[in-house]
């Protein structure tokens, strides 16, 4: 364990000026507080918090850091306190302490919602000061170093958050060498097998490269040298979790990877990088595409340097890191290598920040857009992965987007308001589709109209969890609106029904004894069937007796719902009446490959099947086949009878067409003309209403289930799409029996 004397002389190595006092009192603080505790490994607990603040020495940061890395679990852990922190140490040290005692309980499980609401309170709490951060990371490297003392079924656990997490947001701080190290001891556990493979190989391939790595470091150096330039070359063999993510990602095997060691040229001056560039491409042929500049286009983690890959002396594909030594600080410590919080009086704070931190800021801010736990997770976690392209706006504004994002995600990250209204784009002066997936160096133009919402189909496609995020709020506020234009008609019904006046401002008055906050609120929920319009009657009339316990309701009214006008060209038969549909479904061929056609078929009892589904055959002895679709919950019944399961397909003749049966589940407003207005619509578009039972009834609603044949999949959905639109229709779905 670090004794008293040496982390004060760890600190005073980079910063002769440091509070030695202040160390001493922390030290001495945090060893009585923790006093005879230990470790899982059988170490005095003590050890941790020195350990922590030793790597954050290696980071060079500020006396406050170090004592509140000495100090991160004694508020947790003992009878200590934060008003006593205050006293002894300071109110700056004593925020930082609270800060991570917040966070101490990060332990991020598998169940998603909980995983996403501990990163909100991660995030929250380090927005505020970015040093809460790196000492979480540091506590997080420790605790990893030692994860071999945790019991083996805790380790995979911990492993996994440490890469969906930690990991990745190190490397969002540009802290390139915890991520790697935070990476591979991360990867040992969590995919042992596979790390050990994978180092093996690692190792063989460097006892057999290593006179050829030394051969190419030292003619890298000589061409430099006889250039004028002063350099340092660095080569190595690449990680194994880097190499097992390429795996991954590329699906290729360890043989087929021609870039498993890669060199670092690191240099005095920013000119000087793009002097050995041309330098090492006059030498040896560059490989076409594999060349990057992220020196006049830096990472939003404040990243800089060129990457480039060429064909080395012996034929081998050697790739290249080229940087100043300025940028190679700031690649290894990230953050930690900016003066955040140093010399206070230099400038405001905004001028001071990193591109790093200004990602970490906005990232808190979209907690306030109101998203849930699980989605602000899904957009952090695709913001902390993915690698990114650069975009330019007509007016040369640069926008960093992930790997694969469209139009659509550079719209959204313009604007919100651009997103929502973007209908068209130009990508290099042509028009494109906005699915279109954009290049490094595209000039994109978003083309906007007024009145559009954007479809909810985009939120599938789009990269960006911004776009996603803001996709999602657009389709809910106009589901919202719909929700909310059919709860009114039911209202004012209800109201005219009363024999009372309906007024908005009457209604928002009542809103609290309908415990909502707005008058749309109210609107929606009627429209969504979550509140019966007699009580919004009841909460604006007090002395209004509801129609709900005024016992049964008059003929007149269920009368009045059925009132149907005759639409052309429709048969119409109603529930309980004769029919012998099923006798005329035996006796017609259902054209269906891979069965005998001595064995009699039928379709599922409920819902049926169409073609463009794709189908199972279910045999039932002495009763023939049963065709179902495949996302036909009835097939979980014959799970564990796979002898029963036929592999079928549909097999139809244009030339002689056929309607197929197909079951809708209808909730419609209960008023005159709401059926007429339904089999119209199922007319029009040709289809053909085989029997109809209501199955559910209130005052404001009807539910039934229509019986329906349609040609196809396509003719189904269009009568779907078609019933969604009308006023009098809340929801339509396919029924899949």
């Amino acid at each position: 364990m670090m004794r008293q004397y040496e982390l004060v002389e760890r600190v005073k190595r980079y910063n002769p000026q440091a509070d030695e006092a202040l160390l001493n009192r922390a030290y001495v603080y945090a060893m009585r507080a923790h006093g005879t505790q230990v470790r899982a490994s059988g170490d005095p607990y003590m050890s941790h918090p020195l350990e922590v603040a030793a790597i954050l020495t290696d980071l060079k940061l500020d006396d406050a850091t170090i004592v509140a890395a000495v100090l991160h679990d004694t508020i947790e852990d003992t009878e200590a306190t934060r008003e006593e922190i205050d006293r002894l140490f300071g109110s700056e040290i004593g925020e930082l302490v609270d800060g991570l005692t917040k966070i101490r309980r990060l332990d991020l499980v598998s169940k998603k919602a909980a995983q996403a609401e501990n990163l909100r309170k991660l995030l929250l709490a380090v927005s505020n000061d970015v040093r809460v951060l790196l000492v979480k990371l540091a506590d997080r490297l420790h605790n990893m170093r030692t994860l071999h003392f945790v019991p083996p079924e805790k380790r995979a656990r911990i492993a996994e958050e440490t890469l969906d997490i930690y990991a990745p947001l190190a490397g969002r701080m540009g802290m390139q060498d915890m991520r790697e190290e935070l990476e591979e001891l991360a990867f040992r556990h969590f995919k042992p097998e596979a790390y050990a493979t994978i180092s093996k190989r690692l190792e063989e391939v460097g006892q057999e490269s290593g006179p050829l790595i030394t051969e190419i470091e030292k003619e890298l150096l000589n061409r430099l040298e006889a250039s004028g330039l002063t350099a340092e070359v660095k080569g190595r063999l690449k990680r194994p979790y880097s190499i097992w993510r390429k795996m991954e990602r590329k699906s290729v095997s360890f043989e087929q990877l021609s870039d498993i060691f890669g060199f670092r040229v690191i240099v005095e001056m920013e000119a000087d990088c793009y002097r050995v560039l041309g330098i090492v491409h006059r030498a040896w042929p560059s490989v076409p595409g594999r060349f990057k500049d992220y020196i006049s286009t830096p990472k939003q983690n404040d990243y800089r340097s060129i990457h480039t890959t060429v064909v080395g002396p012996s034929r081998q594909r050697v790739e290249l890191q080229i940087r100043s030594r300025q940028m190679d600080e700031i690649a290894d410590y990230g953050i930690a290598a900016h003066a955040l919080y140093k010399d206070n009086n230099a400038g405001g704070t905004e001028a001071r920040e990193s591109r790093a931190y200004t990602w970490l800021r906005r990232t808190v801010e979209s907690l306030a857009e109101g998203d849930s736990p699980e989605e602000f997770l899904e957009h952090t976690k695709l913001e902390l992965f993915l690698d990114q392209v650069f975009c330019f706006t007509p007016k040369g504004r640069l926008i960093a987007l992930p790997r694969g994002a469209t139009s659509i995600d550079f719209a959204y990250a313009v604007h919100t308001v651009v997103g929502n209204s973007a209908v068209g784009c130009k990508v290099n002066g042509r028009i494109v589709p906005l699915l279109a997936e954009l290049n490094n160096g595209d000039e994109v133009e978003i083309v906007c109209a007024d009145g559009q919402v954007p479809p909810a189909a985009w939120e599938s496609i789009a990269v960006t969890g911004k776009a996603r995020a803001a996709i999602r709020r657009s389709t809910r506020a106009a589901v919202r609106l719909q929700y909310a234009g059919l709860g009114r008609r039911i209202v004012e019904r209800a109201f005219s029904r009363a024999g009372k006046v309906y007024e908005d401002e009457r209604l928002k008055a009542a809103l609290p004894r309908l415990a909502r906050t707005s008058l749309d609120d109210v609107l929606s929920a009627v429209g969504r069937g979550e509140i019966f319009s007699g009580d919004v009657v009841s909460a604006v009339y007090p002395d209004y007796k509801s129609e709900r316990s005024a016992g049964p309701q008059p003929a007149k009214a269920e009368a009045g719902w059925f009132g149907l006008k005759r639409a052309e060209g429709l048969v119409f038969k109603v529930p309980g009446g004769h029919t012998e549909a099923e006798g005329d479904e035996a006796e017609q061929a259902i054209p269906i490959r891979g069965i005998d056609s001595n064995l009699p078929v039928k379709f599922a009892p409920n819902g049926g099947a169409v073609p463009g589904d794709r189908i199972i055959g279910i045999l039932t002895k002495g009763e023939g086949i049963t065709i179902y679709p495949i996302q036909s919950p009835s097939l979980m019944d014959f799970d564990d009878q796979p002898e029963r399961w036929l592999d079928v397909r549909w097999d139809i003749d244009e030339q002689e067409r056929q309607r197929f049966p197909a079951q809708l589940a209808v909730t419609a407003i209960n008023e005159p003309g709401t059926l007429a207005q339904i089999a119209t619509v199922i007319g029009d578009n040709d289809g053909n209403i085989d029997s109809l039972s209501v199955i559910g009834r209130s005052l404001d609603f009807r539910e039934m289930v229509i019986d329906i044949e349609v040609w196809d999949l396509k003719h189904l959905n269009a009568i779907i799409s078609q019933l969604r639109m009308r006023a009098v229709v809340s929801k339509v779905e396919r029924v899949n029996g």
